[in-house]
């Protein structure tokens, strides 16, 4: 009755883990385990036994990687890879400010109701009257810079040292880029922030 048991639990355990994120082939049948009620080694006592525990065949077992579309997850972080705390400051900091500068330009290219640029406690902050407002600060802690947007909603920007630039896992786009593209559809007029 207890192997019985233990075969259902060990059977389960293996398909909890199905998920739309992995697929397993592996055959789906009790006999899958072979256990034993005795070992097949001697016992120095012949009123004591061991009980055997075996897994002769797991067939045809894989766990297939996720797509980009299935994944609905931020990536995980190699923190191999991180920029030091005083690196990122001073990356994190010079991309806000030139993002503060160019978009006090950009404000006086475009006739907006309610345009506005505002940075304090390092949060920078663009309102756009009606059309909605995008907020951009640093998170120190994942080293990233966060930007919530009217259009796209909110992304979390790494530093990737080969581009040179602040890149969203997700969608492979660089900050600038979002924002160029977003603002020129917004307000109908171009701007360059590279």
């Amino acid at each position: 009755m207890a192997i019985r048991s233990l075969k259902r639990t060990v059977f389960r355990a293996l398909s909890s883990l199905q998920s739309p994120s992995y697929s397993i082939g592996a055959t789906k049948s009790l006999s899958l385990f072979s256990i034993s009620k005795y070992s097949a080694e001697s016992s120095t006592s012949a009123s004591y036994s061991h009980p055997n525990f075996t897994c002769n065949i797991i067939s045809r077992c894989r766990l297939s990687s996720l797509t980009e579309e299935e994944s609905h997850v931020p990536a995980a972080v190699n923190y191999a890879s991180l920029l030091t705390e005083e690196e990122y400051h001073k990356l994190a900091n010079s991309t806000i400010h030139d993002l503060l500068e160019k978009l006090e330009e950009y404000g006086d290219s475009v006739d907006i109701d309610g345009f506005d640029v505002d940075y304090g406690n390092e949060v920078l902050t663009l309102k756009l009257g009606d059309l909605g407002t995008y907020v951009i600060n640093k998170q120190t802690p994942n080293r990233q810079i966060w930007m919530s947007s009217p259009v796209s909603g909110p992304s979390r920007f790494d530093w990737d040292q080969i581009a040179k630039a602040w890149i969203y896992k997700r969608t492979k786009q660089n900050l600038f880029k979002v924002l160029e593209t977003e603002l020129e559809k917004l307000c109908k007029n171009p701007i360059s922030l590279s």
